[in-house]
């Protein structure tokens, strides 16, 4: 019964504090170089720890870079969970095509709200970067528990709109297509923001990115 007064300490959010600062580093550190070509002590020296501390959070490398991959997916789960449990549990039951228009819209919604209106991406962007065109030792943390996941509800949504019993290759390529599109905003944010001569992107800009989103999930099944 004492652990959790102890964990809630000083000592403990110093702990997450340093746990925390070497994850950032190493984000950065890997989404600029390869698996192969960073080392723990630049990742240490970057976050200003000692080469043990890292050791003690992390074990190794290849335990650190799959910390990162799983450090990324609470993120994404953070901002979509809410909107992806709502959709799983609407085509469990037996759901109109307009109900699961809407659901998609919401799940790519909260999407495009984590990855084109937020600033947080931008540390682990180059990651994910990466690992999509060299997949590392995170790549199947990624796929299995981020991608897999998310492409396969958003079929299962595109099947039920279009009147399809089971997910077909079509609504899985349309899947793609749709979640696809919302990576230029974020391993390619320099040239959307160049493409479409925005300084930023804020509130205004994504409130057009999530119109054109749902026009084109409108069009979806529809003459």
């Amino acid at each position: 019964m004492a652990r959790p007064e102890r964990a809630a300490g000083p000592g403990y959010r110093k702990g997450e504090e340093t746990r925390g600062r070497i994850l950032e580093a190493a984000l950065d550190a890997f989404g600029e170089a390869s698996f192969k070509t960073v080392t723990t002590r630049q990742i240490a020296q970057a976050a200003h720890v000692s080469l043990p501390a890292l050791q003690y959070y992390f074990a190794d490398k290849e335990g650190l870079y799959r910390a990162c991959a799983e450090a990324i997916v609470e993120r994404y789960r953070r901002y979509t969970a809410s909107a992806a449990a709502d959709a799983a549990q609407a085509l469990a039951g037996d759901c109109t095509t307009e109900t699961a228009r809407l659901h998609l819209k919401a799940v790519i919604g909260e999407l495009a709200a984590f990855l084109v209106g937020s600033t947080e991406t931008g540390s682990w962007a180059p990651f994910v970067a990466r690992e999509l065109r060299d997949p590392g030792p995170a790549f199947e943390i990624l796929y299995e528990t981020l991608w897999r996941p998310g492409v396969e509800l958003t079929a299962r949504l595109i099947a039920r709109m279009l009147g399809a019993p089971e997910v077909t290759r079509a609504a899985r390529i349309q899947a793609l297509l749709l979640l696809s599109g919302l990576l230029a905003f974020q391993s390619g944010r320099s040239i959307t923001l160049r493409a479409m001569q925005w300084s930023t992107i804020g509130p205004n800009e994504l409130a057009m990115v999530r119109t054109c989103l749902d026009a084109q999930i409108d069009a979806l099944g529809r003459p």
